[in-house]
């Protein structure tokens, strides 16, 4: 059998229409002769909606019964989707995470794949031309539903590839991935290829094309990910380990911009293990720190960091038993411009201050790496400055 995992995002299951139509690409790609595992989101904004009623009934659901609540909305997309192909003559079976044998943690929205019954799928995919597997979602070791968080269904497809050893397309009302957001610079360009290692910091700096752990497993499994547009056939972007041999590397891939950022700052703390005592702090009470930056003076520590808004004054809550004074400040977004190329390639950090220079930006903060810049600057310049990287790299 050739097999192929296709994904769908919400956007292209949002209307009845719409699951028509994509239809046509399951159908063409069967008709070459492959075997489909199609795996699907919730049906346009119904997780949203969900949370929402939820939250109408608790501030706090509990989580195993959100999950239980949530992956509800997969289940409907997939037999949706298997009755209107079993009506144009195509044989589906739909599948949720119990029926295709999903192993995940048991970390109640958030959990994580363990392993996945290729077998099952595999004999299933014997017997049909197309799969439909419910993404997002797992069970753990008590047979309880699971759902893998926000962006769940990359990786649950991207997952199924990796056990089956196949590729993995993911389609979405976007026809691939661009050097930047077109919606804030149309001169963007379309990529045709780009690397994990690239992909990554895409993910982990803004860009919402591809969730950050569907990246992870496709590096660690050498999966070959092909994202395009479900409702056209524009020729995507194709995410691989490295560039065929015939393409030059660019020094600067792409940048982006993350938004709704919040510097922490925390003063005098007295040494190292105090500056340890925050870390763990945060780090036991579930918050994700971006930006550090730490200065010593005259024996004290002054400590900077960054979180998403919406954690704000749960970070301060956090840090209430510390002993030490601290500053929250709002009103940020993150730049930042990402590239393999930036390893060998001398002078892009000039180019990169120059432009701040130019446009008399004063960062708040700095961080860098082998292939990214990112500086923290007040939101109302950073589109202006994100389009001007964008002019000066060629993005």
């Amino acid at each position: 059998m050739k097999l192929v995992v296709q994904k769908y995002g919400g956007s292209s299951l949002a209307s009845i229409e719409r699951i028509k139509k994509i239809t046509e690409k399951i159908v063409k790609t069967v008709k070459n002769g492959k075997k489909l595992i199609v795996v699907v989101s919730a049906m346009g904004k119904t997780t949203d909606k969900l949370v929402f009623l939820a939250r109408r009934l608790s501030e706090k659901p509990n989580p195993r019964e959100l999950d239980m609540l949530l992956s509800s909305g997969e289940q409907i997309s997939a037999a949706l989707l298997s009755i209107y192909l079993d009506r144009i003559g195509m044989k589906a079976v739909s599948l949720n995470a119990f029926q295709a044998r999903i192993l995940t943690t048991s970390d109640f929205n958030s959990a994580r794949i363990k392993d996945i019954d290729d077998r099952k799928l595999r004999s299933l995919a014997f017997h049909n031309d197309v799969l439909l597997v419910t993404g997002f979602q797992g069970i753990n070791e008590n047979d309880e539903l699971t759902t893998l968080g926000r962006g769940g269904s990359d990786t649950s497809a991207v997952a199924i590839a990796a056990k089956l050893g196949t590729i993995c397309e993911i389609y979405s009302d976007v026809a691939g991935i661009y050097t930047t957001d077109p919606r804030i610079f149309p001169q963007a360009k379309k990529l045709s290829y780009i690397t994990y290692d690239e992909m990554l910091e895409f993910s982990a700096l803004g860009a919402r094309v591809l969730h950050s752990r569907s990246v992870e497993i496709a590096k660690k499994y050498s999966v070959p990910i092909y994202c395009a547009s479900s409702f056209s056939n524009e020729e995507g972007t194709w995410v691989m380990g490295k560039l065929p041999e015939w393409l030059e590397q660019p020094v600067v891939t792409g940048a982006t911009i993350e938004k709704n950022q919040v510097k922490v700052s925390v003063y005098s703390l007295k040494n190292s293990k105090a500056t340890a005592d925050v870390f763990r702090e945060l780090a036991e009470k579930g918050f994700n720190v971006d930006m550090i930056s730490l200065v010593s003076n005259s024996g004290d520590i002054n400590l900077s960091f960054t979180i998403v808004e919406s954690n704000s004054v749960d970070v301060q809550k956090a840090m209430r038993d510390l002993d030490c004074e601290i500053k929250i400040t709002g009103g940020f977004s993150k730049v930042s411009i990402i590239g393999l190329g930036m390893k060998y390639q001398r002078g892009v950090a000039a180019k990169f201050f120059e432009v701040l220079r130019k446009k008399n930006i004063e960062p708040e903060m700095i961080t860098t790496s082998e292939i990214k810049i990112s500086c923290l600057v007040h939101e109302d310049k950073a589109e202006d400055l994100l389009k001007e990287l964008c002019q000066v790299f060629g993005l």
